[in-house]
């Protein structure tokens, strides 16, 4: 459980930096309120997920091999410690998406999020990196039906922080501050250059034994 947990932990560090969807899903939630926040949050997690499973399916055949499991913990480290870096670095600066239409359809406002997500370039270099090194660790140590439950505490970790943001923006925008904001990138950010040491200190080990 305390396995699953820290998995769950790790989806809500991935999700809590303040970047594209963050800022889009407060746009949304102060315009059009808590529903469109949320679908904003779906979409996106609807694209992290389509990425998961790319990874499953391109790499679960190769990662044993010792090259490609140093390759991504090496890799899982850069992008972790380099977006916690960035998270720390621009919590003074929250940029909020503008929106140019009115009370939207929900349909649309679903397929935004998605795109969002989907189009950046970073994204699939970022699951990459992230989910590889998840896959070598379960692999290693768990069976198929482990790996699923890991996977799917990363995906309830998304969800509860797109809802959570959703809530804020959609109900408590009178709460949600600049210093609030700045606050939850921070810490955020350090979670995830955490995790990063822990990845690089793998990849050392794998290294030099």
């Amino acid at each position: 459980m305390s396995v699953l947990f820290g998995y769950f932990l790790l989806g809500l560090s991935l999700s809590a930096p303040i970047g594209p969807i963050n800022a889009a899903q407060l746009d949304k939630g102060m315009k059009h309120g808590f529903l469109h926040a949320w679908l904003i949050g779906i979409g996106a997690m609807m694209a992290d997920i389509f990425f998961m499973v790319l990874v499953f399916f391109g790499l679960v055949h190769f990662i044993s091999i010792p090259f490609i499991q140093t390759f991504l913990w090496l890799f899982g480290a850069f992008v972790l410690i380099y977006t916690g870096i960035e998270s720390v670095n621009g919590a003074r600066k929250v940029p909020l998406a503008r929106s140019d239409s009115g009370n939207s359809a929900y349909g649309k406002t679903l397929l935004s999020g998605f795109l969002l997500s989907v189009s950046n370039p970073l994204s699939i270099l970022f699951w990459l990196g992230i989910y590889g090194s998840v896959l070598i660790e379960m692999t290693v140590r768990y069976d198929t039906r482990e790996l699923a439950a890991a996977s799917l505490a990363i995906i309830a970790g998304i969800a509860f922080w797109d809802i959570s943001m959703a809530g804020l923006a959609g109900f408590f925008r009178k709460w949600l501050n600049g210093p609030l904001i700045q606050f939850i990138s921070i810490i955020s950010g350090l979670s995830l250059i955490g995790f990063g040491a822990y990845f690089g200190f793998e990849a050392f080990r794998m290294l030099f034994g």
